[in-house]
């Protein structure tokens, strides 16, 4: 699907994320700017309040945005939409079509909404039907940039969504399958980018290295949803993430502390924990 010998590098700002340099916003939720292969790609928006300040203070003109993917239905990736839509008039749209759907989780004994909010969703509706694109497969945004589509469920031990609902009544279970990750193809291999990571990590860089043909791995950023793994899950993730082999892992979101100590061990000096307000040039 990609061309091996067509090299680019590639420039990601994190814009959102649950910690924040001095001087940015934290917000739980998650949004990268990507600059790569001559487009100016926001990778999902946070809840919302976030992303206009953050990317004030990195000197980012979120007007200038040539794509925006949005990874999932949750609202704390989706919440700044409509200040996006606002902005960039000429931007397309990647989703998948179950993005919109309402969206619920539950918390102890609470069930509550956590899909894409109303305003989001107006965003979504008023814009052009030819700058809306529906992903449920393998799609190229440029010769180098490439979203996964839907992520198949393979490895046993992970992408189990137990807590997710389709109805707030809980009867049936969220598979998904809206969740979608980015990659970029650079002279040194893959970037990766994730949500949440929801199909699972492992499932997600195995699928996109079958997909593009390109086992070497330069980076891997973004939500890895290790946060309530349990130690079978987080064993098996670093097994693998050992044998993917990658050269920078950057952890944000929703990975959760322990996780994120359990990397640290598993690639010693691979490692950096993903801050709001920090810049990458792969």
């Amino acid at each position: 699907m990609c061309n091996e010998n067509t090299h680019h590098s590639c420039k990601i700002a994190i814009l959102v994320n649950d910690k924040a340099h001095t001087g940015f916003l934290a917000e739980h939720g998650l949004s990268f700017w990507i600059k790569a292969d001559g487009k100016r790609i926001l990778f999902d928006t946070g809840q919302g309040d976030a992303l206009p300040q953050n990317a004030k203070r990195l000197g980012i003109d979120l007007q200038s945005t040539d794509i925006l993917v949005l990874s999932h239905g949750h609202y704390d990736h989706t919440g700044g939409i409509p200040s996006v839509t606002a902005q960039a008039k000429y931007l397309k749209i990647f989703c998948h079509p179950e993005a919109i759907c309402p969206k619920y989780c539950q918390k102890q004994n609470t069930i509550n909404p956590i899909g894409i909010p109303h305003q989001s969703k107006e965003s979504l509706s008023k814009i052009h039907p030819d700058a809306l694109h529906w992903v449920q497969n393998p799609v190229l945004l440029t010769e180098s940039i490439g979203l996964s589509g839907t992520i198949p469920r393979l490895a046993t031990f992970e992408g189990g969504n137990g807590n997710f609902f389709l109805d707030p009544d809980r009867k049936h279970i969220d598979p998904i399958e809206d969740d979608l990750a980015l990659w970029i193809s650079t002279k040194d291999g893959l970037v990766i980018v994730v949500g949440c990571a929801h199909a699972g990590l492992i499932n997600t860089i195995n699928y996109i290295v079958k997909t593009t043909k390109i086992k070497q791995i330069k980076a891997i950023i973004g939500g890895f949803h290790l946060l309530e793994s349990e130690e079978y899950c987080l064993n098996q993730t670093m097994v693998a993430l050992r044998e993917l082999n990658p050269t920078k892992v950057i952890p944000c979101h929703c990975t959760g502390a322990i996780a994120v100590n359990r990397l640290v061990q598993a690639l010693p000096g691979r490692v950096e924990s993903g801050i709001a307000g920090s810049r990458y040039d792969f």
